[in-house]
């Protein structure tokens, strides 16, 4: 009997993952711009959190553990959940090198939310939701697993036609920063969008922070001004 809480789960955008989960903590190929946007997001939401440390964390769509690891580093206690097994075996490898303790699992945010509804104080969702058949569904799981007034955190990319050129056409065909494919471009979602699934799901948008890329200094920032391409999202259950 299918399991209706696996529906929102799409296994081709599984499969991309799990063909370069050996590269995940590789800082010069694929997932160089992961690592070097961790510590912009880590900061965003650790500042946004008002402190990390001693609170109980669960980050949808872990893959390998970059943004897990950092937060678990701040003293957060940290709970990391993908439906790739490839990803999630080589996020608990590292946790071999890295010393620290954080509880991995393969399982849905909708069927974890059955589970664990109410019993975080944050929740990361960051880069996961345009990977996904039905990304307000999802939203709404966050919204179920955080405690009251708790503190809810998305990232995303916007569609447009300047996204579709620097997220797009930029990291995948021209400076080669993702692999060709990574993203879907239908499936990327308007910040009006994003807000309206989050008040929908009883969030409150309390932030929103785009985030920049200098191809000539490879630098990237955060610019509270510019949500064009890639940005953030800080909510909080009402």
């Amino acid at each position: 009997m299918t399991n209706p809480q696996h529906n929102n789960v799409d296994l081709n955008e599984v499969a991309k993952f799990e063909a370069l989960a050996s590269r995940w903590w590789d800082m010069e190929n694929e997932f160089k711009p992961l690592h070097d946007i961790n510590p912009l997001r880590t900061g965003y939401i650790n500042e946004h959190a008002k402190g990390l440390e001693g609170k109980r964390v669960i980050d949808i769509g872990c893959g390998g553990g970059i943004l897990s690891e950092a937060m678990a580093k701040l003293g957060a206690n940290v709970k990391g959940i993908d439906m790739g097994e490839a990803p999630l075996a080589v996020a608990k490898l590292h946790l071999e090198e890295s010393k620290l303790e954080i509880d991995y699992e393969k399982i849905t945010a909708e069927e974890i939310a059955q589970r664990e509804a109410g019993q975080y104080d944050v929740v990361t969702c960051l880069e996961m939701l345009e990977h996904v058949p039905d990304p307000s569904s999802v939203i709404k799981a966050c919204m179920q697993l955080v405690k009251p007034s708790g503190h809810v955190f998305f990232s995303t990319i916007n569609r447009n036609p300047k996204a579709y050129l620097f997220a797009i056409i930029g990291a995948e065909y021209i400076l080669n920063m993702l692999p060709k494919g990574t993203h879907d471009y239908a499936k990327f979602i308007q910040p009006a969008e994003l807000s309206h699934y989050a008040r929908q799901a009883g969030l409150e948008v309390s932030h929103m922070t785009g985030m920049t890329y200098n191809p000539i200094t490879k630098v990237y920032k955060l610019n509270n001004k510019d949500v064009s391409v890639n940005y953030m999202m800080y909510t909080q259950k009402l």
